[in-house]
């Protein structure tokens, strides 16, 4: 098996699904906003599950036993959170809640800021599974792809409705959705490459991709979903994502 070559195109199924998930938009352009954070609550589950099953448990078992191998998943988690974070800082873009953030801001027109933020959020979900992949586990990498990508469609459909909701024409709604989707198999490559040339990254490449989706998931989508007073829509969906990737991942094996 081309593991890499499997990775890039898994990598590129879980990013389509986000253009899958936005042609509902073309039928119902009028969903709660209650509704949308159940949505972006489930994918925010769905993504801790495969952080903590798919991403954290197999840097460990790779980076074998003792506080000093439990340290170096650490340090891949801690630094992947900081690449998330000054990519925040430094690229311009702009979220559905918190606004603009990062450097020159007014100089790039909102929809290529709602894209910079979308390839943020979207870059470390393929390098997770391109990493998966990598890491020669058809199964572990198998249970990223349809976990993410199934974390992708509520998020397409989200992303639709809210420049949608900006007077953005349809078909640019749906373009910025494919285009976010399309970010993924560069992750996944970029993963993928690294980890089939250079193995002994591996516990730090799975720690990294960890680290950077648990940033985009406290950083972006939890106060998307608690931006309104009723909350508890949100919650649970992020409970039910969980439980069905933490089955998904135990069903892959």
């Amino acid at each position: 098996m081309n593991v890499f070559a499997v990775g890039v195109l898994a990598s590129l199924l879980a990013g389509l699904a986000t253009a899958v998930g936005a042609l509902p938009a073309i039928f119902f352009r009028n969903v709660g906003k209650a509704t949308q954070n159940i949505l972006l609550g489930f994918g925010a589950g769905v993504m801790l599950a495969a952080t903590s099953f798919s991403l954290i448990i197999p840097a460990l078992d790779h980076a074998g036993d003792g506080v000093g191998a439990a340290l170096k998943v650490a340090a891949g988690i801690v630094f992947g959170g900081f690449f998330l974070w000054l990519a925040d800082r430094i690229l311009p873009h702009e979220h559905f809640t918190n606004g603009p953030e990062g450097s020159d801001s007014k100089r790039l027109r909102r929809i290529w800021l709602f894209v910079i933020a979308i390839v943020i959020h979207n870059f470390p979900e393929g390098l997770a599974v391109g990493v998966g992949f990598g890491a020669g586990s058809f199964s572990d990498g198998l249970s990223l792809a349809i976990g993410i990508g199934l974390q992708n469609m509520p998020e397409g459909l989200v992303v639709a409705l809210a420049l949608l909701g900006e007077k953005y024409g349809l078909g640019k709604a749906l373009g910025v959705a494919l285009l976010s989707g399309l970010v993924e198999p560069i992750g996944g490559a970029f993963g993928a490459g690294l980890v089939s040339v250079f193995g002994q990254v591996l516990p730090l490449a799975l720690a990294f991709a960890a680290g950077a989706m648990l940033y985009v998931v406290s950083d972006e989508i939890i106060p998307e979903i608690h931006s309104e007073q009723k909350t508890a829509g949100a919650t649970w969906g992020l409970v039910i994502g969980f439980i069905i990737m933490m089955i998904l991942d135990v069903s892959l094996g």
